[in-house]
């Protein structure tokens, strides 16, 4: 290519660049701010949004992610966006290094969900139990995700109906959430046995309740198509970042 070629392709890649990375820094301000609103105020965003439904929100602070998110987000759009306008190798390169830790992290994680499923499932049971012991049945936004997804996913707690052994639900109550029998009052212990899946085949499925972790891996392999596609257009998109970021900073030594 001519000199002038060259440099044209520099300039739309470089503006390409900051046009992405400007809605990365925005989309990260947005997630930032929402998830201040939602530790500051969230009743008054349920109000408005209506009671979570996802069926893996109730086993995370929704928050905090987002505030996570947010911040990670507009510190990659920044240093994406202003180094790409100042043409600075410095920033540059940190870009080029904090999504490469990111992509490498995302792998990392996909690899470790794959492999050690069982390990998951214990530690989530590890953190999640104590916690929905405490505030099921308390701590009304918390009360309203579990009973929310528990009717839509057709499961009851994070393993099974004994979560809720010696909780302050069924200290108060001496029943059961109403979902781990089906929906069928009083939920005694009797009943929420007869609706689980028995200790041999724990992940049976039909008119039996599983756990809610269960049900959220069955959703995810019966949806892996579309997690795999969703999945590999962020990692394309990752590669694509850093691809473009190390050819405009070997091109600034050209210049």
């Amino acid at each position: 290519l001519s000199p002038g070629a060259k440099m044209g392709c520099f300039t739309f890649i470089k503006v390409m660049m900051i046009l992405f990375n400007l809605a990365i820094f925005l989309s990260g301000g947005t997630l930032l701010g929402v998830g201040i609103w939602v530790k500051v105020d969230g009743e008054s965003f349920l109000d408005i949004f209506g009671t979570l439904s996802s069926s893996v929100l109730q086993v995370v602070n929704v928050s905090y992610v987002l505030i996570v998110i947010g911040s990670i987000l507009l510190v990659i759009g920044f240093l994406g966006c202003y180094g790409a306008q100042k043409e600075s190798k410095c920033l540059l390169m940190m870009f080029f290094s904090v999504v490469l830790i990111i992509f490498i992290a995302e792998v990392a994680v996909a690899v470790v969900a794959l492999v050690y499923t069982g390990l998951a499932e214990t530690l989530l049971s590890a953190v999640v139990t104590p916690v929905l012991k405490e505030k099921y049945g308390v701590d009304t936004a918390f009360t309203q995700i579990w009973n929310t997804t528990m009717t839509q996913v057709h499961c009851c707690g994070l393993n099974n109906y004994t979560d809720f052994d010696d909780s302050v639900w069924y200290e108060t109550h001496k029943t059961y959430p109403v979902q781990c029998c089906d929906m069928e009052q009083p939920c005694t212990v009797t009943l929420a046995a007869q609706k689980t899946p028995p200790l041999a085949h724990p992940r049976l499925c039909g008119c039996l309740l599983q756990g809610c972790f269960d049900q959220i891996l069955e959703e995810i392999r019966t949806n892996a198509g579309v997690a795999g596609g969703v999945a590999a257009g962020i990692a394309a998109l990752e590669i694509a970042a850093m691809a473009v970021s190390m050819y405009l900073y070997c091109r600034l030594d050209e210049k």
